[in-house]
């Protein structure tokens, strides 16, 4: 590996290609929903295929973290090489899917396999970024964090770009930013503070459910992540509907997909440095009960006019991922150092196996109740995260969070 650059603009460099090279390998993830309408408006598709395209990656992300924790695959290798090698393969998982037919479950299969491939990208991401953390981890995660944003907006852009029509596209342009970002990722650098993980322990599974600080650190995760993909995975089909019954076009649809989820972006850098400044129970306090309230009012608008619905929507993006680095932040500064990891990997874990469920009900939900009321059981989440992170901030173990500041 090379030698670390210690100058505070080796540092920004370096961070500056892993964000990069996240926003464009993790453009990969919401790709096959950013091509939903298109296939819709081809193939008959029952509601589980189609939340499928999603869960089907939620699903692979948790098998491959897993088996990636337990093999320590980041420490046996080159972390830049297991990022580029898993930037590759979804970006090979996303051509296969071109050649399949979109109401197969082949394609949904291929979901699976990008999936488990960007287990190799976003966690080894983190862990290059935060190797550069010198006091300031919460902002370093919390940019992490916006890439995984902007990269799960951005197929909703690629749909505009792409070919009118073609389910295809979003897939195809999502694969060519993957393969770009497997090169990109060979030229930045580690930190000086990258160290070798201790071995992934399962007995750790008891401490994050016995130690009440990890506890509730791991409930108020679960509350956010109850909400967020959730809302990532249905806003496309949301916006259609809504712009669809004001005689508003599908590239409308998509770049207000894009612009509701890719907002979160500038929330997590924002929060990381607020985060590290006021305290983490704080500020993921307050995101989950704005993110929260938003879940409940956002459906009751849908039949509101865009200059009242839209500005919910964009305060919604901000909140629902402002909070989200905060927790993984979290962990590293309650657990003990040698559990660190493992207990990293059983949050992740926990909380997308979580968002396999609700992405998978909710159009079920939807189909019953409607778009006025599609999204009011995500609120249920975040205000479960609020309870766990004021009771946190009420315990001693709290000083031990953002430098003393709860």
């Amino acid at each position: 590996m090379p030698t670390a650059d210690p100058s505070l603009a080796g540092k920004w460099r370096a961070i500056g290609l892993i964000v990069i090279a996240q926003i464009l390998a993790l453009s990969v993830w919401f790709s096959g929903t950013a091509a939903l309408p298109a296939i819709l408006a081809q193939y008959t598709l029952p509601a589980p295929k189609q939340a499928a395209l999603t869960s089907a990656v939620q699903a692979g992300f948790v098998l491959g973290a897993l088996l990636s924790a337990i093999f320590s695959v980041p420490d046996r290798f080159e972390p830049r090489r297991v990022f580029a090698t898993g930037a590759i393969i979804a970006a090979l998982a996303n051509m296969l899917a071109l050649n399949l037919a979109p109401d197969s479950w082949a394609l949904i299969a291929t979901r699976f396999a990008a999936g488990a491939a960007l287990a190799l990208v976003y966690p080894v991401g983190m862990k290059l970024a935060a190797s550069w953390a010198r006091g300031d981890a919460g902002l370093l995660v919390g940019l992490l964090v916006g890439a995984l944003t902007l990269g799960s907006a951005s197929p909703f852009l690629l749909a505009i770009a792409g070919s009118a029509g073609d389910w295809r596209s979003p897939l195809q342009l999502a694969a060519m930013a993957a393969l770009a970002a497997g090169l990109l990722i060979l030229f930045t650098r580690a930190g000086p503070g990258l160290r070798a993980a201790a071995s992934f322990d399962p007995r750790a599974i008891l401490l994050a459910v016995r130690d009440p600080a990890l506890r509730l650190t791991n409930l108020g995760y679960l509350g956010h992540m109850w909400e967020l993909y959730a809302m990532w995975a249905w806003i496309g089909a949301f916006s259609h509907a809504y712009w669809d019954s004001r005689g508003g076009g599908s590239d409308l649809a998509d770049l207000t997909a894009f612009t509701v989820i890719g907002s979160g972006a500038l929330a997590c850098i924002i929060a990381g440095g607020l985060a590290d400044r006021f305290g983490r129970t704080r500020v993921t306090a307050a995101a989950m009960a704005i993110s929260g309230s938003c879940a409940l009012i956002a459906g009751l608008a849908f039949n509101a006019p865009p200059w009242v619905l839209l500005p919910v929507l964009v305060i919604w993006g901000l909140s629902i991922i402002a909070d989200s680095a905060q927790f993984s932040t979290a962990i590293t500064e309650l657990a003990p150092p040698e559990r660190a990891g493992t207990l990293l990997t059983i949050q992740t874990a926990l909380g997308f196996s979580l968002t396999i469920v609700m992405v998978q009900i909710l159009p079920s939900w939807i189909a019953f109740a409607g778009w006025n009321w599609a999204f009011a059981p995500l609120a249920i989440g975040p205000f479960l995260g609020v309870w766990a992170m004021l009771t946190l901030r009420k315990r001693p173990e709290s000083a031990r969070l953002a430098g003393g500041r709860g």
